[in-house]
């Protein structure tokens, strides 16, 4: 990824019950974790809050944006992969921003890891899956970045 001009990025981490969402820019190459929308009770793409989408588009003005593309352990292709390639196709019709697919593999094991580290021994329980979603994003667009 080379950009000529600094720019305001969303990752998006597509899931089937949630969309977890982080902000970050070209400049600094880092991703902060921003909220998680939850999908209505329909399969795919057309499950998404778009309203609350696009309020949350509007707020934080990106130039692009970065989905994650959910591959098998040995990089083959699965059920959800095409869900989240329609989900970026919508994206990209609606908002009329670029839109790029990176593999998402591991992302949210990673992020939950980090969560729960961060945290410390003393404060035992669950994190939210939202927490988890939204810091997967995080970890997909600094993905992207690198």
């Amino acid at each position: 990824m080379s950009l000529a001009t600094p720019e305001i990025v969303i990752g998006l981490d597509f899931g089937l019950r949630r969309i977890g969402l982080a902000i970050g820019d070209s400049l600094t190459r880092t991703a902060r974790p921003l909220t998680a929308l939850t999908l209505t009770g329909r399969d795919g793409p057309d499950a998404a809050d778009w309203q609350r989408m696009s309020v949350l588009l509007k707020q934080h003005a990106p130039n692009r944006l970065v989905v994650g593309c959910p591959y098998n352990v040995d990089g083959s292709e699965q059920a959800l992969t095409g869900k989240a390639r329609r989900f970026a196709q919508e994206l990209s019709e609606r908002y009329t921003l670029p839109v790029e697919l990176v593999d998402e593999r591991y992302s949210s094991l990673e992020a939950e890891a980090a969560l729960r580290e961060r945290r410390g021994a003393e404060q035992r329980g669950r994190i939210d899956r939202g927490s988890i979603d939204s810091a997967a994003a995080a970890i997909i667009l600094e993905r992207w970045f690198s």
